[in-house]
Order: structure tokens, then sequence, then C-alpha cells
């Protein structure tokens, strides 16, 4: 099968840019507002896990 190594590396490519959007806007919005390192490290961590989660549910999906 083709498709299957076409769908994960899309799945991968959109993994790896909302991980990279996850950290600029994380970044920008810490130097914004210095005081709220904290909370803002602990979602961008949450968020891209999330991100991760659901390119490793494609493996095992698309993976067969």
């Amino acid at each position: 099968m083709v498709a299957a190594p076409l769908h994960l590396a899309l799945a991968a490519l959109g993994a790896a840019i909302a991980i990279g959007l996850i950290g600029f806007k994380a970044t920008e919005a810490t130097g914004r507002n210095p005081g709220a390192a904290g909370p803002i490290l602990t979602l961008s961590i949450i968020l891209a896990a999330l991100c991760e989660g659901i390119f490793i549910l494609t493996l095992f999906v698309a993976g067969k």
C-alpha cells in the first residue's frame, strides 16, 4: 500500500507543525507576561503531549 506511508508522513508533519506553533505562542505569551511563565509552560507541555498522542494513535491505526 502506498497510501499508508503518505498518511503517516502527513500526520507527522501536522504534529510537528502543531508542536512548533505551541512553542512559538508559549514563548510569545511568556514574553508578554513573564509572571505567568509557570502556567504557560504547564499548558504548553500538556498540549504538546496531546499532539504527540494523536500522532501515536495515527501510527497504530494506519500502521496495520
